[in-house]
């Protein structure tokens, strides 16, 4: 739950940050570098304070299923994307004359580490439960465009903050999707390994108690006689003389 919140809050800042650069990437720029700034230190602070508070209660060992698969209990991954944000927000809230120029080459150098966040994150994710090809399409759609951004500006010099604009906004939109998604396929595993131990837990117990039962029954009455020898088959009496 700790990680839905942390993924939406991080999603509804970037889509902020988006709707801000598409309405006012003119009239604002010092302002919106300045709340741009905010924003960003504000979800870096909530990231890192949720993988802290995830990591103090997590297992001090990595839990693992019978194939080696890692359990929900695991260890969270080191939020990248939450310390990114964390910096950058905070130079952009202290020095923004400085970074007005270079807006456009840091929001997607921002997008390019958000994309390959999602990347680790559907990955890990993957690995407990089923991912589908939409997931990943989006993702590459963003490092696409914001690789685009910083190797070849040009590509969109006629309006490059509306377009990194854009790109925030459907950041936002993917980051929240990915974050209902894998809280969704971590619930499920979650409920499969609990129902699998319940399972294996009654097969043990059923077995032992076969096990009681077959030793209860070839254990010997109790207060049953001996065989008399008379009885016995086995047994031949040789009479003695009497002495005289």
């Amino acid at each position: 739950m700790k990680f839905l919140q942390s993924s939406v809050f991080r999603a509804l800042c970037a889509m902020i940050v988006g709707v801000l650069l598409i309405e006012y990437r003119e009239q604002m720029v010092t302002w919106l570098t300045i709340a741009i700034g905010v924003l960003f230190f504000l979800s870096g602070v909530i990231s890192l304070a949720t993988y802290y508070s995830a990591r103090k209660h997590a297992p001090e060992a990595e839990a693992c299923d019978e194939e080696g698969n890692p359990t929900a209990g695991a260890k969270p991954s080191f939020p990248l994307a939450g310390t990114g944000s964390l910096v950058l927000g905070a130079i952009f809230a202290l020095m923004p004359s400085n970074f007005v120029t270079g807006l456009v080459y840091v929001l997607s150098l921002m997008l390019v580490i958000g994309a390959v966040s999602q990347f680790v994150s559907l990955a890990s994710a993957s690995r407990t439960g089923h991912v589908g090809w939409f997931f990943w399409v989006m993702p590459s759609v963003i490092l696409l465009v914001s690789i685009v951004a910083i190797v070849y500006p040009a590509a969109i010099q006629a309006d490059p903050l509306f377009v990194i604009g854009w790109c925030m906004l459907l950041y936002g939109v993917v980051e929240c999707t990915n974050a209902v998604k894998i809280h969704n396929e971590q619930r499920k595993y979650a409920k499969a390994q609990e129902a699998s131990r319940k399972a294996a837990e009654e097969a043990e117990n059923a077995r032992a108690q076969e096990q009681a039962g077959a030793a209860a029954a070839e254990e010997p009455e109790a207060g049953s006689a001996p065989t008399p020898k008379a009885e016995n088959p086995y047994y031949t009496h040789t009479p003695t003389q009497p002495m005289e």
